[in-house]
């Protein structure tokens, strides 16, 4: 099974970019990933918010097969603990699934055509996140669940 992460604009932050590098290099020792940044669209001043969404929509699911399972990063998604999540995982790999994409998206959410893509939402707290930090949060997620699979001991129990 391979992983993408699509997010909508690129990190200004140097120091998160850098942490967000650090837990790519090692996810890459578990799985194949990828991660897959969709530069911002342009005038937005000029776009109404579901204009905005429609066209980031456009984009996610340029980058998307009709094969891969699409999981949303989502305030109203589900909730899983690291465990949970782990197994998550390993149930998904155990289908002997191809692409498992997850995707962030722009600051107003998701297009209604993304949201009828969607195969399932995930949620990574109630709390509202920057976009550059739920990606650092995530991607460090998905480290933590194969340190979890392989019982290594970067996550305690």
């Amino acid at each position: 099974m391979k992983i993408t992460l699509i997010a909508i604009g690129k990190t200004d932050a140097k120091e998160l970019s850098s942490l967000t590098e650090a837990y790519i290099k090692r996810l890459g020792f578990y799985i194949p990933f990828s991660f897959d940044v969709i530069p911002d669209i342009k005038n937005t001043k000029n776009l109404s918010e579901t204009r905005q969404k429609i066209l980031e929509g456009e984009e996610i699911l340029k980058r998307t097969e009709t094969s891969d399972t699409l999981i949303l990063l989502d305030e109203k998604g589900k909730s899983y603990s690291s465990i949970a999540f782990s197994e998550f995982l390993q149930k998904k790999m155990n289908t002997g699934l191809k692409n498992l994409v997850f995707v962030i998206g722009g600051p107003y959410g998701f297009s209604d055509a993304v949201y009828e893509r969607a195969n399932g939402k995930l949620s990574l707290s109630p709390m509202t996140f920057s976009h550059q930090m739920v990606r650092l949060f995530f991607i460090e997620q998905l480290y933590r669940a194969f340190t979890i699979l392989k019982n290594e001991p970067y996550h305690h129990r």
